[in-house]
C-alpha cells in the first residue's frame, strides 16, 4: 500500500511538470522545458539528463535491478520522462538527441511491460505504440528488436512479433533456431488464437517452411 501510494504521488508530479513542459513546448521555449525536466529527472530519480544520455538503455535498467527483481514501475515512469524529453529535442531540431531518448523510452517501456509493469500507469502500450510510430524508418537496437518480439508475442499480436523476428533474422541478430522455436510455439496454440493474433496457422506453417529453407 506505501509503494502504491508512493507511485501516485510521483505520477501526480510527474503529470503536473508534463503539463508545464507542455505549455513550454506550445511556447517554442525548448531550453525552458529540457531545464524543468532535468530537474524532475534529479528529484525523482538522482540522476540528471546528461548521465542518462550517456548510459546505454540496458545500463539504466541495470540502475533499477535488484537482484533478479526490477523495478518496473519507476523504469516505466523514467521511460515517459525520457520520451517527453526526446519530443522536446526533436522540436528544438535536434533530431540524433531527440531519436537516441525515444530508442532508449521504448527499451525501458518494453523491459517494463515484460516485468510485471503496472500498464495502467502510462498507457504502457499506448506509450509503446506510439514510439514505435515514431520510430519508424529507424533500426532498432537489436536487444530492443528482441524485446519487442517477446512483448508482441506475450500480448497475442502474433503477426507483429512475427516482424521483430524477421528484422532480427535479415540483420544477422537471430539465429534460424530462434526462428523455428518461435513459430513452434506458435503451432502449439489453438489455431483461433493465432487467428486473433493476425497471424492463421496456414501463415504460421509458411513462415516456418520459410525460416528452414532461407536462414542458414
Amino acid at each position: 500500500m506505501l509503494r502504491r501510494d508512493y507511485l501516485v504521488r510521483m505520477i501526480e508530479e510527474m503529470a503536473e511538470v508534463i503539463g508545464k513542459v507542455f505549455d513550454l513546448k506550445q511556447q517554442r521555449k525548448t531550453v525552458e522545458a529540457l531545464w524543468t525536466l532535468d530537474e524532475l529527472f534529479q528529484r525523482q530519480f538522482r540522476f540528471n539528463s546528461a548521465l542518462l544520455g550517456s548510459l546505454s538503455a540496458k545500463d539504466i535498467v541495470d540502475l533499477f535491478r535488484n537482484g533478479e527483481l526490477i523495478e518496473a514501475d519507476k523504469l516505466q515512469s523514467l521511460a515517459r520522462l525520457l520520451k517527453e524529453e526526446g519530443d522536446v529535442y526533436l522540436l528544438s531540431g535536434q533530431s540524433d538527441e531527440g531519436t537516441v531518448r525515444h530508442m532508449k523510452a521504448l527499451h525501458l517501456y518494453l523491459v517494463a511491460g515484460l516485468n510485471g509493469g503496472d500498464t495502467t500507469l502510462w498507457n504502457l502500450d499506448g506509450e509503446i505504440k506510439e514510439l514505435l510510430r515514431l520510430l519508424k524508418g529507424y533500426r532498432l537496437y537489436s536487444e530492443t528488436e528482441q524485446l519487442l518480439l517477446r512483448y508482441e508475442e506475450a500480448a497475442g499480436r502474433f503477426d507483429l512479433a512475427e516482424n521483430a523476428l524477421f528484422r532480427l533474422l535479415k540483420n544477422g541478430e537471430a539465429t534460424k533456431e530462434e526462428g523455428i522455436a518461435f513459430y513452434e510455439r506458435l503451432l502449439s496454440l489453438n489455431p483461433h488464437e493465432l487467428e486473433r493474433g493476425g497471424l492463421p496457422i496456414e501463415e504460421v506453417k509458411e513462415g516456418l517452411d520459410e525460416v528452414h529453407r532461407d536462414y542458414a
